[in-house]
């Protein structure tokens, strides 16, 4: 049962919120400006809001254009910024615009709940200060203490008819966010108080990184069991102990035992292999009920909120593992285990039949350049239609030709981390790339036609104003040459699971730790620099959200804040620089050789010149959106005509560059000559891949 997306529905309904200006009304709460504003709109709010909430279910298309239409909807303060909608939005269409504008009216409304009903709820996360850095479980118990608000009430009365349908034995709650974990407290208090006889667990990403050193025992007035990292062997052990209490196997569970927080992990179960867990099953989820949202006008967010896509991972953990910022000390992204490509297309195909969504976004931590050529090559075999996007690191094994064949497999997106753009800082983060590198590969995936996301930082420690600066040169040139589309900024957070977070020192910051009786993970430090990185947040984010419209590039980068920066010192070149590469004439002899495109039609020509009479073969190609010629030699011509049926994709051994070169060689001289001809040059660039 997804409860988040239960309540949602629920609250936004006209029936809920009719409820709401009553109460809202009757106990004096309406005393702001905005919220005035929009409880004298009321009927304008509620009339469409049914509607809404089915346009964006994808229920009721042609509302759009209602939607976008002036004065539909009523607006409040989410609307100040509306200006600049057509501009933002010129590229996006219709249904993305209303989509937005939607979005818009609901906050509006989830504003009023704010002010009006309960200070804790929000839109995607509710009580979410409460789960943040609570490195004492005090204030969050508090507030299970007090009456539950009136999002609790609904959310318990789902909670209860569900349970009187299931009448469960074991309930699990998973805890990704610290946005969920009131909530799942609220809940568990629930089911203690009345249903003392069943037994309730937490997992999920909030308990795996934040309480791995819980010791409150009032943790456990509201579950019976926290567990951490892969949860299926877990859940079992767990299911067992449920139908028989005298079975105390258990596996990274914490338990009340004596009045005490007790980690137990006693089983020589090893987990399960990641080819064993089989396809993830969604089939008590209301798939067709989930709303899409677009928050604001920036085209990743929008893939991330827009649109319900099935998850699924390429392998478990980081092949990478190393960057100094993350969490690499914990089995999550320690532990790597990819899964072959033939069964991860299987699941996709099992997944698509269930859901009848085709689309797929691979959570992995960084996927695997290696992995993702074998799932696109198995994707084409398979004629499959699908859309998937997924993150990378920006590496070199990206060249053009596997961005091209990842496009063809149905790849739409990348995200990737260029963090820092310093080449300092990029090789203390042990990121593995240079900003060099990461121009190169944002070019290959953009010129193969897939948005390009990057993840960017600030505040790394040790990280100077300069380096700052410079940092932004380097995003500005990147957005100004076209190679990435999409960005966001975040601050270094220090985490105890890092490198950085386990030998400070060696990073020249100073951590200041407190007394951990419940979630640690985020850490607060004094930077050695002394410098305030929180200045630079507003301009960062503004001068990038120009960037990404195409605007503010010819700006000095100074206009982005209020107080003196120093001149960068990055050459306005430089990336342009980076870009600028020579042909590569050194192909490995292993490189497999593969043609996406379709057979040609062949036509023969003649021409006499001084007596001598030479043969040439005309080969037309179609692809899906324009006709393209070649014209070889007629001996060469018919040799490539008899190894392009080789090169298809559909052929299990395809031949490598040292093959081809062998075979062309038994006839003819100089394959080199050959392979880096214009006619083949033209090839390249439409579907004659080296992989």
């Amino acid at each position: 049962m997804d409860l988040g997306i239960e309540v949602i529905l629920e609250l936004f309904s006209k029936k809920t919120f009719e409820a709401i200006f009553e109460i809202a009304f009757k106990n004096d709460r309406i005393v702001t400006e905005n919220t005035q504003r929009i409880y004298a709109l009321k009927k304008a709010y509620l009339q469409p809001l049914d509607d809404v909430i089915a346009f964006l279910q994808d229920k009721k298309p042609t509302f759009a254009r209602q939607i976008c239409s002036d004065q539909f909807l009523p607006q409040a303060s989410r609307f100040n910024q509306l200006d600049d909608l057509d501009w933002a939005f010129g590229s996006m269409g219709m249904q993305d615009k209303a989509k937005h504008l939607a979005t818009l009216y609901l906050e509006d409304l989830s504003d009023f709940i704010i002010e009006c009903i309960d200070p804790n709820f929000g839109f995607s996360r509710y009580a979410e200060r409460l789960g943040q850095s609570a490195n004492a479980f005090d204030e969050l118990y508090a507030n299970l203490q007090a009456e539950p608000t009136y999002i609790d009430d609904i959310t318990i009365q789902l909670l209860e008819e569900k349970l009187q349908t299931v009448q469960p034995k074991l309930v699990c709650f998973s805890v990704p966010f610290p946005g969920n974990l009131y909530s799942a407290f609220r809940c568990a208090q629930y089911i203690k108080t009345n249903y003392p006889d069943i037994k309730i667990a937490m997992g999920g990403g909030f308990p795996n990184t934040e309480l791995r050193s819980v010791s409150d025992v009032r943790v456990f007035e509201f579950f019976d069991f926290i567990t951490l990292d892969d949860g299926e062997l877990p859940i079992e052990l767990l299911y067992n102990h449920v139908k028989n209490p005298n079975t105390k196997e258990f596996k990274r569970s914490f338990i009340l035992e004596n009045n005490a927080v007790v980690y137990i992990n006693n089983s020589s179960k090893p987990d399960y292999k990641q080819s064993d867990l089989g396809t993830p099953d969604y089939s008590d989820l209301l798939l067709n009920d989930y709303i899409s949202v677009i928050e604001i006008a920036n085209p990743m967010h929008s893939l991330w909120s827009d649109g319900r896509w099935n998850k699924l991972t390429m392998a478990h953990g980081c092949y990478w593992g190393k960057c100094t910022f993350c969490d690499i000390s914990l089995d999550y992204i320690k532990i790597y285990e990819p899964i072959a490509a033939k069964l991860l297309v299987d699941r996709m195909e099992q997944l698509m039949e269930q859901t009848g969504e085709t689309g797929f976004h691979f959570v992995d931590e960084a996927a695997p350049p290696a992995l993702m050529k074998a799932l696109a090559l198995e994707i084409i075999k398979r004629q499959l239609t699908v859309t998937w996007w997924t993150n990378i690191r920006f590496e070199k094994n990206f060249t053009k030709d596997l961005c091209l064949l990842l496009k063809a497999s149905g790849c739409i997106a990348v995200s990737g981390g260029l963090e820092v753009a310093s080449d300092r800082l990029l090789k203390l983060i042990d990121k593995g790339v240079t900003v060099e590198q990461v121009a190169r590969v944002t070019r290959n995936f953009t010129e193969a036609n897939m948005m390009v996301h990057s993840y960017l930082m600030y505040g790394y420690p040790t990280q100077t104003v300069q380096e700052t600066v410079d940092s932004l040169e380097m995003v500005r040139q990147l957005f100004e040459i076209g190679v990435l589309q999409s960005g966001f900024w975040h601050q270094f957070a220090l985490t105890a699971h890092s490198p950085i977070g386990l030998n400070p020192s060696e990073y020249k910051i100073q951590p200041h730790y407190k007394d951990i009786t419940f979630a640690n993970n985020d850490v607060d430090f004094t930077d050695t620099t002394g410098i305030d990185h929180n200045q630079f947040s507003f301009g960062l984010k503004k001068s990038l959200f120009n960037f990404m419209h195409g605007i503010g590039f010819d700006m000095p980068l100074q206009e982005w804040f209020e107080f003196k920066i120093p001149k960068t010192s990055i050459k306005p070149d430089f990336i342009f620089q980076c870009l600028e590469t020579e042909t590569n004439f050194n192909i490995k002899p292993t490189a497999k050789i593969m043609w996406l495109g379709t057979e040609p039609l062949v036509t023969e020509h003649s021409k006499t010149k001084r007596g001598n009479t030479f043969y040439s073969l005309k080969l037309t190609f179609h692809n899906t959106t324009n006709t393209f010629d070649i014209t070889l030699d007629k001996d060469k011509g018919s040799w490539f005509l008899n190894q392009l049926e080789a090169l298809n994709i559909n052929n299990n051994q395809l031949p490598s560059f040292s093959a081809l070169k062998k075979d062309f060689e038994t006839e003819f001289e100089d394959f080199e000559l050959f392979w880096f001809s214009k006619p083949m040059n033209v090839l390249r660039d439409n579907g004659l891949l080296i992989l």
